[in-house]
């Protein structure tokens, strides 16, 4: 036998043994996005021979849409009304509160530590009594309809590694998204358009963020988000050249469709089909993206609702708005990302600008989405990386203060399939600092989330390096209190 020859005999046993180990559900999603949807009875037989316990429970949501609020919103000023600080407001934090926990870089320096009351008026709203505050008019609207978790943790203190944390299960980049992970687990309910969707509001300012918060990591490469954009262009590369028809492009994706079957013969490399997925869905894309970001019949009854910013492409107002019409498309996954929550100093301004900007429009997301019956089988998400201190960063006065990040306890909230309306889960301390009662950790709020979408999440893993990882990595609870 030839040198060559016997080189390429290693390869292809190489490539033949870890794509028969990283096989599984990707074949799901891969047949979901490659071929009819007739197909996809062959491939979800494949996929229920190889991993039975997965989506074996009957799932109570069939989409998500996950509004992120990146820099970290102030529990305090917002929804944990805490009124015992009026009683010590300017006075030290108590060592036995603080129990030695260690502080950023931002105020690690401080000689004193002066907890400070929220300057805004709470009131309680709705049926369940829920506190909120007067920076939050809208959402106070429709509290009975959120499941609110007032005692989320996290290990994280600083924001990349937080935001990391939330969005893929580790604090170290590289890991796949959630999206990421839902669609190489359940696939996509609509051929036309990516089963991952993502949006960020422009000119928000704040902490950057990185499109590796929405990657695919090692999962084949057709699971990772798709940024849609304001502007001319809402999907990179999808428009062709001038000059270039539809013909013209139907006649490339078939040669070039040959040319990776003989490919994937000789190599039997599941990335070979990962990339004409992607070109595929691409070709779809050119005909169904215009058409969802075709705004023209949306009354102005609709616009008053989210908001005179939901006019403007890009806003957080318009994304909600956006976000509704890619769930009613069954788009299974849609991350917002809205930036500008990290009020270190004058937080009265920042975070009084950052609630008029997305306040009205949040509620109206929950509300669109019931009116129109889409509530019922689609998980509203709300909430940051952390929460803020109960002490001033820098100096505190009558009507000005700021607060660090504080990854001890900080709220966020869940609406829609699969949760509990109305309630109040898990407890902190009078002074907001530590949860004393109910704790969520980052992977308990993950293995609920995939619970919710029917799937056991010790049991979506994909093998990597000679180990098979999971979003929530070793460990993560569902946390049954908030389930309906």
């Amino acid at each position: 036998m030839e040198e060559s020859e016997v080189k390429h005999g290693k390869l292809l046993d190489r490539r033949e043994f870890f794509t028969k180990t990283s096989m599984g559900l990707g074949a799901l999603a891969l047949g979901g996005l490659l071929g009819p949807l007739s197909l996809r009875s062959e491939v979800q037989s494949l996929h229920t021979q190889r991993l039975p316990l997965i989506g074996t429970k009957n799932p109570k949501v069939k989409r998500i849409v996950y509004l992120f609020q990146s820099g970290g919103p102030s529990q305090l000023d917002l929804f944990d009304y805490k009124p015992l600080l009026k009683e010590f407001h300017g006075q030290n934090l108590p060592d036995s509160v603080r129990k030695g926990q260690r502080l950023t870089g931002m105020s690690g320096n401080q000689t004193t530590f002066p907890m400070t009351t929220s300057i805004y008026d709470f009131k309680q709203y709705g049926s369940c009594q829920r506190w909120v505050s007067e920076l939050m008019p809208y959402t106070a609207g429709i509290v009975d309809d959120l499941c609110f978790i007032n005692s989320m943790h996290t290990e994280a203190i600083n924001h990349d590694p937080a935001i990391t944390f939330f969005q893929t299960g580790s604090m170290l980049p590289g890991r796949p998204s959630i999206g990421s992970w839902v669609s190489y687990g359940l696939g996509s309910d609509n051929e036309n358009l990516p089963a991952f969707i993502v949006l960020v509001s422009k000119n928000a300012g704040g902490q950057p963020l990185y499109a590796r918060l929405w990657g695919n990591g090692f999962l084949p490469t057709e699971h990772q988000g798709v940024q849609f954009r304001s502007g001319k262009d809402a999907v990179l590369f999808l428009e062709d050249p001038d000059g270039f028809e539809r013909t013209d492009r139907e006649r490339m994706l078939d040669g070039l469709r040959k040319l990776n079957n003989v490919q994937n013969d000789t190599y039997q490399d599941a990335e070979i089909n990962a990339r004409m997925a992607q070109y595929e869905m691409a070709f779809r894309m050119q005909t169904s993206v215009p058409e969802v970001l075709d705004m023209s019949n949306e009354p102005d009854h609709v616009y008053n609702l989210y908001g005179p910013d939901s006019r403007d492409p890009g806003t957080y107002a318009a994304n909600c708005l956006l976000a509704r019409k890619l769930l009613e498309r069954d788009v299974k996954f849609v991350q917002l990302y809205h930036q500008g929550w990290d009020q270190h100093l004058n937080l009265p301004a920042g975070i009084s600008h950052q609630c008029r900007n997305t306040d009205q429009a949040t509620a109206a997301l929950v509300k669109d989405l019931k009116q129109r019956g889409l509530l019922e089988d689609t998980l509203v998400i709300w909430g940051g990386e952390f929460g803020r201190t109960v002490y001033s960063q820098g100096k505190l006065t009558a009507d000005n203060y700021g607060r660090d990040h504080h990854p001890r306890c900080f709220t966020m909230w869940m609406a829609g399939a699969g949760v509990r309306p109305g309630l109040n889960y898990g407890i902190t301390d009078d002074f907001g600092y530590n949860v004393v009662q109910d704790p969520v950790h980052v992977h308990d709020f993950q293995a609920t989330l995939l619970h919710l979408l029917g799937v056991d999440h010790e049991q979506l893993t994909f093998k990597y390096q000679g180990r098979r990882f999971r979003l929530t990595d070793v460990h993560g609870k569902v946390v049954n209190g908030v389930l309906s």
